[in-house]
């Protein structure tokens, strides 16, 4: 590439702009410029060229007619290896341009404004930027294009390096960014009219999705695995992606899955709750008026798995709580925010990860659920429960009781959370004993009677599928608990129901599975 000669400057993000033009201009760089970016130059008395001087033309139409004009395109797509470009452009006296600095109409944020209109949104779709951005970007070999107000310095110090040029080397990764830019930028404006058609829930023929890196991570899953957290670019609401880190050392891939196991659990309860979080499955989940006393009947649950887990809250975390949990190690603490002398007895400890989600009422909601697959993506609803009980049916000849009810809806939230196989026993609105992740039921239900041991009297169970056999159901009444809910819809349903029957229990079936894999 020959030394930058021309430049178009014309920016939404007017972050170092002046700067930049000062070097430009001191590198003996002409400087053409529209609308704003022109005045802002003025101002600072550096010389700059209106684009409507080099087409002849006045801006247009409230603006959104600037740089659509052969002058302009012209001078950014003409090929300079090909003789033939070079004598049209000079036949219509179409001067060069060699270097394109172009960022786009803020549209992400002013969608983010609670009270846009549609009209807003619409007139903030940049139409010149864009195409500018990617004739520039597509004509990579001869001009550079620069999208990013961070890569200015960089260039610079290239040019001033090389006599005013930029290599080629440079000009393919800005064309790279470029690309990118636009292609988010694109994204962001589908993301909305979807949403605003109300399609935001439909399977639609093909997915454009936006998401900018927010930082890298420790590692991923496993330690010689690199890994790095994207955000969904125009997600509204608190989310585990946006939330500041107050506290404690980076992140790891394993602590953002957990943590948003938790925080998902956590969202599912009005009450005041705690939620300790193992290898992606409750391992305690309680609640009480007290959120020190939450955590203390989540922790008893299975205090082994508790140490080294991930722990939710849903209400501002309070001194006395922090205090309750100094005893435990603790990977990661979510909670909607901290009492200052909350925080200041967690900073006490460099083991601990805080992260200050937000107001609870405001999760992150709508789209779909992505897993990725080897050459493909699966996309599902979220699983979401009205928990209706209305909807829901009481097999047995005996009725829960009032207590058992709260325990039952206690369970069955948990359970959603719960890998298959699921069996969750509750007793008291607290976790007793979780069985997760097993190949059979009866597996589930065994490690599950284990671990709550003696406090399984009287307790109510929740299965996040329906019982294949009475085994399950045999295991966890040998334990004395009282109460069942499950999805029903088993051949052999008639036999689990018998044995309810047979040993007193009570047993709802909603008709709804959880299976969580």
């Amino acid at each position: 590439m020959a030394k930058v000669s021309r430049a178009l400057l014309s920016v939404s993000d007017k972050r170092d702009l002046v700067w930049l033009a000062k070097e430009l201009t001191a590198m003996d760089v002409e400087v053409i410029s529209t609308g704003g970016t022109y005045k802002l130059l003025r101002e600072e008395n550096i010389k700059a060229t209106p684009v409507a001087e080099v087409t002849g033309f006045p801006e247009m139409l409230d603006g959104r007619v600037k740089t659509l004009h052969p002058k302009i395109h012209g001078g950014i797509l003409a090929d300079r290896s090909k003789p033939d470009h070079l004598r049209q452009a000079e036949f219509q006296k179409i001067g060069l341009i060699d270097l394109v600095v172009v960022n786009l109409y803020p549209f992400a944020q002013t969608i983010a404004k609670p009270d846009v209109t549609r009209e807003d949104a619409i007139e903030n779709i940049d139409i010149g930027g864009p195409t500018m951005v990617r004739a520039a970007a597509k004509n990579h070999a001869h001009v550079a294009i620069v999208v990013n107000p961070d890569r200015y310095k960089g260039i610079i110090e290239e040019m001033k390096s090389t006599s005013g040029e930029i290599s080629e080397a440079t000009r393919r990764d800005l064309a790279r960014e470029a690309f990118t830019h636009t292609a988010e930028y694109d994204a962001m404006i589908s993301a909305y009219l979807t949403a605003e058609e109300g399609l935001g829930d439909a399977f639609l023929p093909s997915l454009v999705l936006a998401f900018a890196k927010v930082s890298d991570l420790r590692y991923g899953e496993n330690p010689h695995q690199s890994a790095a957290l994207y955000s969904e670019q125009g997600a509204k609401g608190s989310s585990l992606a946006s939330a500041p880190q107050l506290h404690g050392s980076a992140l790891s891939f394993n602590n953002i899955l957990d943590g948003e196991a938790a925080w998902n659990c956590a969202l599912e309860f009005d009450e005041p709750v705690c939620v300790i979080m193992k290898h992606n499955n409750p391992c305690g989940v309680a609640v009480d008026d007290s959120l020190e006393v939450a955590y203390a009947k989540a922790r008893d649950c299975d205090p082994v798995s508790a140490y080294g887990g991930v722990i939710a809250v849903n209400r501002p975390l309070d001194e006395a709580t922090a205090r309750a949990m100094k005893g435990n190690f603790i990977e990661l603490l979510l909670a909607p925010s901290f009492e200052e002398a909350a925080l200041k007895v967690l900073k006490e400890r460099k083991d601990v990860r805080v992260l200050e989600m937000g107001d609870p009422s405001n999760p992150q909601a709508g789209g779909k659920d992505f897993r990725r697959i080897h050459g493909g993506l699966l996309a599902q609803d979220y699983d979401t429960d009205p928990y209706d009980r209305s909807a829901w049916s009481v097999a047995t000849a005996k009725e829960p009781t009032d207590a058992q009810w709260d325990d039952l809806l206690f369970a069955w939230k948990v359970c959603k959370h719960v890998k298959s196989n699921a069996i969750v026993l509750v007793k008291d609105k607290a976790t007793v004993g979780v069985g997760a992740g097993q190949m059979s039921r009866v597996d589930s239900a065994m490690i599950a009677v284990e671990k709550a041991g003696g406090r399984a009297a009287g307790c109510s169970v929740a299965s996040d599928a329906f019982f294949p056999f009475p085994d399950a159901v045999e295991k966890v009444a040998g334990a004395g608990a009282a109460a069942v809910i499950q999805p029903g819809g088993s051949k052999k349903d008639d036999e689990a129901l018998a044995a309810c029957e047979r040993h007193g229990m009570a047993m709802v079936t909603t008709g709804r599975r959880h299976f969580r894999h």
